[in-house]
């Protein structure tokens, strides 16, 4: 990469790994923390996890197009305070439906698909699956230390001041943004019609994410309660199996995340949906000891990793150049919408008391992607 794009890539992988932490570091502790608000039921706990993917994926199409036309900077700057301001209005609430309407405003600074697209205008083709991987595995790191911090963070000063922190994180991405070279403006269309960016092998990856952020989502609305009531983990701990796992499914998914980049072959989804389907059934029928509870986790790290920095690549590289804001848009809005999903799936089954059944509805999930990914490949193949 030239040293522009480099340092394009690092202030924007940056800026989104700030901006993650602060919803990353509730994953695995806003279930429980819900549990004890006020008027909690099972079903808002899964709301409150995942509603702010709803707003994201209302609101990622319409924020993407506009900055198709006005710049990336100016939709940037106008999520991140959003999000600070959702934030802050989880913080400063004690019912389960004040922190539902805190992380649906979080959810509308919805700038994922913009800085994705700001990360496209600032590289070239040639290095652009290599400029999505730093992107991704800068998300991964901040997943990891967020899974630390978060559990520590939460036992120390509450769940409160998650958000708060969330809040201050918000406002320091927005001045990293003057850290950034001069990087071209994107190619202005004459038409607002975003048709092109819901051309068949588009939405065929942005259904893919959508299963993806489902999963993710569903899984961690029952994590806690697995590792809390069936392991007598306590909260403090649950940072040393995600850590731990989280290490070692890097030796599988930064070695495929390699090999995608030179080859691109899409046999490599399969193989990470693959992970995440044993991991699920793992978690399901092997969820009572913690040494098949750390190998699933391991497993299911490394599926979600190397799809989470595999799908947007391929995106990026099929979208056309005048509308790659609104598609990466409509894939982030999949992604969110999953999110959303995952949060009511897991709410919903987790009903009984019973985290099995989440995950074995994820592995039903998985399992239906495996079947549409193989599928997909035969077509392609004899077409």
């Amino acid at each position: 990469m030239l040293a522009s794009e480099r340092r394009s890539v690092a202030v924007v992988a940056l800026i989104s790994m700030i901006r993650m932490f602060g919803l990353f570091a509730l994953l695995p502790v806003l279930s429980l923390y819900a549990a004890d608000l006020q008027q909690a039921t099972p079903l808002l706990i899964g709301l409150a996890v995942g509603a702010y993917g709803l707003t994201q994926a209302g609101f990622q199409i319409p924020l993407g197009a506009l900055s198709d036309r006005i710049g990336r900077i100016p939709v940037i700057l106008l999520g991140l305070a959003i999000f600070a301001a959702g934030s802050a209005l989880a913080a400063l609430s004690d019912s389960i439906y004040g922190v539902i309407a805190g992380r649906l405003l979080q959810g509308a600074g919805a700038i994922s698909a913009t800085l994705t697209a700001l990360i496209t205008d600032a590289t070239r083709a040639e290095v652009r699956t290599r400029s999505m991987a730093v992107f991704g595995i800068g998300i991964g790191i901040s997943f990891m230390v967020a899974m630390v911090a978060g559990p520590l963070i939460a036992a120390h000063f509450g769940v409160n001041s998650l958000f708060w922190i969330a809040a201050v994180l918000a406002i320091v991405a927005g001045l990293l943004l003057g850290l950034l070279p001069e990087i071209p403006r994107p190619v202005q269309r004459a038409s607002w019609s975003l048709v092109p960016a819901f051309r068949p092998d588009l939405l065929r990856i942005d259904f893919y994410v959508f299963l993806l952020h489902t999963i993710m989502t569903a899984t961690f609305v029952a994590l806690p309660f697995l590792l809390n009531d069936r392991l007598d983990m306590a909260l403090t701990d649950h940072w040393k199996m995600y850590v731990a796992a989280l290490l070692f499914s890097l030796l599988i998914a930064v070695p495929m995340i390699i090999k995608d980049e030179h080859e691109g072959r899409s046999q490599l989804i399969g193989i990470a949906v693959t992970l995440v389907l044993g991991a699920q059934l793992a978690l399901t029928f092997l969820g009572f000891s913690v040494a098949p509870v750390f190998l699933a986790l391991v497993l299911y790290f490394a599926g979600f990793n190397f799809l989470e920095a595999g799908l947007p690549a391929r995106l990026s590289k099929l979208a056309d150049d005048d509308v790659r804001g609104a598609s990466l848009g409509v894939f982030s809005s999949a992604q969110f919408l999953g999110a959303f999903s995952g949060g009511l799936i897991g709410g919903r089954f987790l009903g009984q008391g019973r985290p099995a059944d989440v995950f074995f509805v994820c592995a039903l999930l998985a399992g239906i992607w495996l079947a549409l990914q193989g599928f997909g490949r035969l077509r392609r193949e004899s077409a």
